[in-house]
């Protein structure tokens, strides 16, 4: 299930998050709050936070590895990988820095 947050203004895209972003979110989240929950959700509220300004500026970050997508960092330690159109900015996963992106079927020849 997708999930969008529609923007008042029609010049402004609508915000979509993938289920598989959603869960990654939810598993750091989840992993973090085992040692600090009050970090855990500061964190997650940032990504969230950072994420509704793509509506914005959906250009703002840097261009993804994989073709077709943009990766915004947040706090050092955590990617979005995201896309985004006039229509649209997609959260397709918020992974950690150390974690291998893209998977090896994705990567660029």
């Amino acid at each position: 299930m997708r999930r969008k947050q529609r923007s008042t203004g029609s010049a402004v895209p609508a915000l979509e998050w993938v289920d598989t972003a959603r869960a990654d979110l939810l598993a750091i989240v989840d992993y973090i709050s085992d040692e600090n929950p009050d970090a855990a959700q500061r964190l997650k509220d940032d990504i969230e936070a950072k994420a509704v300004k793509l509506l914005e500026f959906p250009r703002l970050y840097r261009l993804g590895r994989i073709e077709g997508t943009r990766e915004m960092t947040v706090w050092s330690n955590f990617i979005v990988v995201y896309q985004e159109d006039v229509f649209t900015v997609r959260i397709l996963r918020v992974l950690h820095a150390a974690q291998q992106w893209p998977p090896p079927q994705e990567i660029r020849s």
